[in-house]
Order: structure tokens, then C-alpha cells, then sequence
């Protein structure tokens, strides 16, 4: 374990091959839950070989964003990047487990750790860009990471999987009409959002631009998505990214 002086960094794990919107998904996280940028520690996994085992010790917890991957993509299409960039995330989430390490992962984080699980990821609950109407579930409003949270809120999504059937043994925490499984947590340092706590308008936009053409949306709504980006009003998935960071920094 390596020797550690002053606060530990968080790390993200990014697999967005956009240099565009990598770099805006950093600036996401790092807004959203009001860390410095000295504070954050940044790997491009589609670029960079994760290190296994991972120095836990070096990290005060782990994030990861969303991307261009999808866990129940057909396995005969997957890039040897993607088949990668899998088998390395499935490693770390080994010994994230055995070590109940603080980790928290959004839309691709709740595949990869719903697959790793035993959960069903597949198609059946996906949702086009826009605002989802989340609802904390009773286990959702009694945890650490939505301290303060209103019992509904609106967050931005866009997906084209979504976990059907939770894994046997995770705890539901938020749910909504489209998508029944929104957020969970494994073990007490696990957690998944379906939706994005690190989204913003700009960031949103942002995407639409970048992504008009990957089948998230028709492209002919990105001119009424990006002003619905703009006019939403979306302050609270961002606190989920703060109490996580606030309770796990050491």
C-alpha cells in the first residue's frame, strides 16, 4: 500500500472516447460534487490499461461515468477495447466487494455492477435523453447518500439499458415510472445510479451534441433537447455526489 500525505483523491474511471465530452464529464463531477480538481484522479480506461490490483489505499473511493459501452451489447460486436475495458472494470469491482470499498457508478456503473452481481441488464427499461420523476423507495430515504433529498426529484437520463431484475442481494434505493430500478446499493459502500448525479444543462447539451447520431434520441428532437437542457432545473442528484464524497473522504 502505498504511503498517502493529505487527503485522498477520488478516482474516475471514464470510458468516453469524445475528447469533448470526457473532458466535460470531468468538469460534471467535479461541479457537482464541489471537489477540487487536485482531488480527482482521472484514468481513460479505453486508453489506459487498469492497473490490478488497484492501490485502494491510495483512493478515498471510486466513480464512474457513463460512455459509449453498454453491458448487454452483443458479445460478437464488442470491441477488443470494449472486452477489455469489461474484464478490467469485472476485476475491480472483485476486490472493490471483497473490501466493501466506496464506489459509486452512473448509467454504465449500474450495468457493469448489476452484471457483476447476477442482476438482468437488457433493453426492456430504457430511456430516450431527457428528465426522468425519481422517486426515493423507504431504504432510498433512510441512506447516508441521500441525506437530504427530497422524496422525488428530477434527474437527467438517456440510456439504451437498464437493469430489469435487481441483483438477489442489493437494496433498492430510488425508482420511477419508465425505469423500476434507478439506484441501488451493495453491501454499505456499493452504490449505482441509473440516472446521472454529475449532469447539468450545459453538460446535457453538451452530449446531445456529441451523440445526436448513437440512437439515444431522434436527431431531429437534439434542437427541443437541448433547450429543454437549458431550462431544467435539476439541483438534486448533484447532492448525491457530494454526501458520497463528504462521508468517504480521508
Amino acid at each position: 500500500m502505498s504511503p498517502v500525505s493529505g487527503p485522498r483523491p477520488f478516482l474516475l474511471l471514464s470510458t468516453r472516447e469524445d475528447p469533448v465530452a470526457a473532458a466535460d464529464e470531468v468538469r460534471g463531477f467535479l461541479a457537482a460534487a464541489d471537489l477540487p480538481a487536485a482531488l480527482l484522479e482521472v484514468v481513460a480506461l479505453g486508453a489506459s490499461p487498469l492497473p490490478a490490483p488497484l492501490d485502494l489505499g491510495a483512493y478515498s473511493g471510486i466513480l464512474l461515468g457513463g460512455g459509449p459501452f453498454n453491458s448487454s451489447d452483443d458479445p460478437a460486436g464488442k470491441s477488443p477495447t470494449q472486452r477489455r475495458v469489461e474484464a478490467e472494470i469485472s476485476g475491480l469491482l472483485d476486490q472493490l466487494l471483497a473490501h466493501d470499498f466506496p464506489f459509486l457508478g452512473a448509467c454504465y456503473g449500474i450495468g457493469t455492477l448489476g452484471t457483476h452481481q447476477g442482476g438482468t441488464v437488457d433493453r426492456t427499461h430504457a430511456e430516450p435523453v431527457g428528465l426522468s420523476r425519481i422517486e426515493l423507495t423507504r431504504a432510498g430515504a433512510r441512506d447516508p447518500i441521500t441525506a437530504g433529498m427530497p422524496p422525488a426529484f428530477d434527474a437527467f437520463v438517456g440510456h439504451k439499458e437498464a437493469v430489469s431484475t435487481l441483483p438477489r442481494h442489493a437494496v433498492l434505493l430510488a425508482t420511477s415510472g419508465p425505469c423500476p430500478v434507478q439506484m441501488f446499493r451493495i453491501g454499505t459502500n456499493l452504490y449505482a445510479t441509473q440516472f446521472h448525479p454529475e449532469l447539468d444543462g450545459d453538460g446535457l447539451a453538451t452530449r446531445i451534441g456529441i451523440y445526436r447520431d448513437a440512437g439515444y434520441f431522434d436527431p431531429a428532437e437534439a434542437g427541443p433537447l437541448t433547450e429543454l437542457a437549458h431550462a431544467a432545473d435539476v439541483p438534486w442528484p448533484g447532492l448525491i455526489l457530494r454526501n458520497f464524497v463528504q462521508r468517504y473522504q480521508r
